[in-house]
């Protein structure tokens, strides 16, 4: 039996875009960030009216499983290393029956105090994919769009490269807040070092969350945001690429 219980919001059985191939994935509730774009609002409490196991997500995962032979399991969020606890042994178990785990993660609860550390340390043992989200490069701005700076996450990026965890970089392209050139630039210079980096991608905003903000009676920050065009997504792009190659 699992000595730890989890908190989720819901789950998603056929996830195509959370790591390769098809994914069970389940979206953990809490998170300290409070992005201004925020697509999953309704994980960002502490919620714990829904608790689950390590056992039930795996009988979840057993009775599927035949769907995600190239695939595997992500926990996403809400930031979901907030239940560090909970991941390290479900993805310690998971490994041991051969399944592909991944965290999708904001990576903003890293911390180098000693504790903390120590369990990050067990996770990168037992996590075969980290999908990491930079917002912003700029700390200032980042804290601005999100509540928090981001020094941690980009030393919590760095920590996971020098310690040979394999990662998916992400960027949200909100117009007007996180296409600027500076940002653009900035990003493909943090990443350019990154040995164990396999893919970046740009993901376009959407605004297909508004309702959720309806449904929980809360305001939606970013009403006059218009999604972006693939090719302006295409063009943004390129400029993360000329950061790359920078000097």
């Amino acid at each position: 039996m699992s000595k730890v219980t989890g908190y989720y919001s819901s789950f998603e059985s056929f996830g195509a875009v959370d790591g390769p191939g098809l994914r069970l994935v389940y979206f953990l509730q809490g998170c300290p960030l409070r992005c201004k774009y925020c697509h999953n609002p309704e994980t960002q409490e502490v919620n714990k009216e829904k608790p689950i196991s390590v056992e039930e997500i795996l009988d979840h995962y057993e009775r599927t499983k035949e769907f995600y032979v190239h695939g595997g399991l992500t926990m996403s969020g809400g930031e979901p290393l907030m239940q560090l606890d909970f991941i390290i042994e479900l993805f310690t178990t998971a490994k041991a029956r051969g399944i592909h785990t991944a965290v999708d993660t904001s990576v903003c609860t890293f911390s180098t105090n000693e504790v903390i550390l120590n369990k990050w340390k067990e996770l990168v043992k037992v996590c075969d994919l980290f999908i990491c989200d930079i917002k912003e490069i700029d700390s200032v701005r980042h804290k601005a769009l999100t509540r928090l700076g981001n020094e941690n996450i980009l030393q919590g990026i760095k920590w996971l490269d020098d310690n040979g965890a394999t990662t998916w970089i992400r960027h949200v392209l909100v117009p007007g807040y996180t296409d600027t050139r500076e940002n653009l630039l900035g990003i493909g210079n943090f990443i350019k070092d990154l040995k164990h980096m396999e893919k970046f991608e740009i993901l376009p905003y959407h605004n297909m969350m508004i309702p959720k903000y309806n449904n929980l009676n809360r305001k939606f920050e970013l009403p006059e945001v218009v999604p972006p065009t693939r090719e302006y997504c295409r063009e943004c792009l390129k400029i993360v690429q000329e950061g790359m190659h920078r000097k």
